[in-house]
């Protein structure tokens, strides 16, 4: 047992200090990783709801933003999307959605190396919450469209279901964003 006050000479003496800006540090590094987990997240289902055939479906045909596919005699047949405007207007805000997300992400990682401390990711939460908007009125859209072009035997598909799962999961990552400020 020591009587003197050496702490400077001692290698395993750790301050205070420095053990609570380490489990800050911490704290910080596992809160920008879920946020980026949470931003890919829904990055991966913005691309998958719109590439994926399955907007609607039925026993023996699929349709999507972009191709119709049917089962008829053994064989399958596909061919082009209707080139309604309402469908291409679908179409348009996908793809602002799915650009918009990666700029997002893309601007966060630039934000978080240039951003004075103490500053907010704004132009991050823009981006993400305009590409919520578009998933969501690019899915609004399809909804009331479809019955016009979908018979009633189809049903609304997978991808059309995560292309709504996308839009809550969007917009929380924007807000988040727009909440978040950088700090040390």
């Amino acid at each position: 047992m020591r009587l003197t006050d050496d702490r400077g000479k001692d290698p395993h003496y750790n301050p205070p200090h420095r053990s609570l800006r380490s489990k800050s540090s911490a704290k910080m590094l596992l809160l920008l990783l879920g946020i980026v987990i949470l931003h890919v997240a829904a990055l991966v289902l913005l691309f998958v709801s719109t590439i994926i055939s399955a907007w609607t479906t039925s026993e023996t045909t699929t349709s999507d933003l972009w191709i119709n596919c049917s089962t008829a005699n053994g064989g399958y047949h596909c061919d082009p999307a209707s080139t309604g405007e309402w469908i291409q207007a679908v179409q348009a805000l996908m793809i602002l959605s799915i650009i918009f997300s990666f700029l997002s992400l893309f601007l966060f990682f630039c934000q978080l190396f240039t951003l004075q401390k103490g500053g907010r990711f704004f132009l991050t939460g823009t981006f993400q919450i305009l590409a919520g908007l578009f998933v969501m009125s690019g899915a609004i859209i399809y909804t009331v469209m479809s019955p016009e072009w979908v018979p009633e035997t189809d049903s609304f598909g997978y991808s059309y279901i995560l292309a709504w799962v996308a839009f809550p999961l969007v917009l929380i990552s924007g807000l988040i964003y727009v909440i978040l400020r950088k700090r040390e």
